[in-house]
């Protein structure tokens, strides 16, 4: 059952846009690259709900979000890494990974559907810029790139000022010691000075936060947030931290901390000229429940297959065999929206991840 104080996180987005648009749009003299794109975007974003809209009136949900696992290589190896935990993640060169046109079809399919943000993430998405030049190819689409922050150079620097509808969400865990401790020494540096090089030419961006145990106070204080904010970040993304093994289960938040967490960002967003603020999963949990396998959102990973959510590695179907449309109502994740476990309570901060031997069980049958 859905909370009494329902959250709707994508009418919350769609006003952060529009918010956006409009302080852009006030200092359009100072960056008008930036403010008229925001523009055109909030227009085809009206656009794309519209869309959504009328597949909805002929009885077919189709989610606005799309994350993308484009790559499994990273070049980090960051202390409890879920997708190296799942083997989602690795050194090696990927093999049968989705190719820069295959995206593209996705990207296109994506774009007839309605769907007006891909999550781009990996491994470690920088890694595949050819995946990243074809969604600049989608200007409808606004493209957040889930990103270490560690690959930034003039070449991607020119790519992102050019298409504004690629937007980095810098991965940190707080400040330069938290940062590093967790990400490997001097890593806090070059996330901040690629943060630095964007703010300069006034290209959107924002920061994608693991929250733990240990840094939930420092990553929602006054004085993190304002820096975020001096140094030009205009989205937060907090995540909450899903332990991997049994031994790193003390850094998760429980009960009361995960209240003061929710407590403290609704505070945060009561407040004027505060950063877009995005929270998995409380944002979820108060929209109504996971909104996982297609009730929101769902995931493709970087050989194609067609998953729940990045936490939920399973799947019984491939883009690479079917439409995105026909993705969405497959066997798994039409058994887990009519099965009633995306709406159940639980603890710790995954419906699926906490429950994958269920999920597993459902491939068998």
């Amino acid at each position: 059952m859905a909370p009494e104080n329902t959250f709707d996180l994508e009418e919350y987005l769609t006003g952060g846009v529009e918010n956006l648009v409009r302080d852009l749009v006030k200092s359009a003299l100072f960056h008008p690259a930036e403010s008229r794109f925001m523009a055109r975007y909030a227009v085809e974003s009206k656009k794309a709900s519209q869309r959504r809209h009328l597949y909805e009136q002929q009885g077919e949900h189709i989610p606005p979000f799309l994350i993308a696992s484009i790559t499994s290589l990273c070049n980090l190896h960051c202390a409890g890494c879920y997708a190296r935990s799942l083997d989602t993640c690795a050194d090696g060169e990927p093999v049968q990974q989705l190719t820069a046109e295959e995206w593209g079809g996705i990207f296109s399919q994506a774009r007839e559907l309605g769907i007006s943000f891909i999550l781009l993430a990996g491994g470690e998405p920088m890694v595949r810029r050819d995946v990243l030049e074809k969604a600049a190819e989608f200007p409808e689409i606004l493209f957040p790139v889930f990103t270490n922050g560690t690959l930034f150079g003039k070449e991607y620097l020119a790519l992102l000022e050019k298409n504004r509808n690629i937007a980095p969400i810098f991965s940190i865990e707080g400040g330069q010691d938290s940062t590093d401790i967790r990400r490997g020494l001097g890593v806090y540096k070059r996330v901040r000075a690629a943060m630095e090089e964007l703010s300069a030419r006034h290209i959107l961006f924002g920061a994608s936060i693991t929250v733990t145990r240990e840094n939930w106070q420092e990553v929602t204080s006054d004085s993190f947030i304002q820096g975020l904010q001096d140094g030009g970040c205009k989205a937060i993304i907090y995540v909450e931290y899903v332990p991997t093994e049994h031994e790193l289960g003390s850094l998760a938040l429980d009960d009361a901390l995960r209240a003061a967490l929710d407590a403290r960002l609704t505070e945060l967003r009561e407040r004027e000229d505060m950063p877009l603020m995005i929270s998995f999963p409380g944002d979820e949990q108060k929209s109504g429940g996971c909104l996982a396998a297609g009730r929101g959102f769902f995931h493709i990973n970087s050989h194609g297959g067609a998953e729940p959510c990045p936490f939920s590695p399973y799947s019984d179907v491939n883009v690479r065999d079917t439409s995105l449309r026909q993705a969405m109502a497959s066997r798994l994740f039409t058994a887990l929206r009519d099965g009633g476990m995306l709406l159940e309570e639980h603890e710790g901060g995954c419906t699926l991840f906490a429950r994958r031997a269920e999920v597993e069980a459902l491939l068998q049958r």
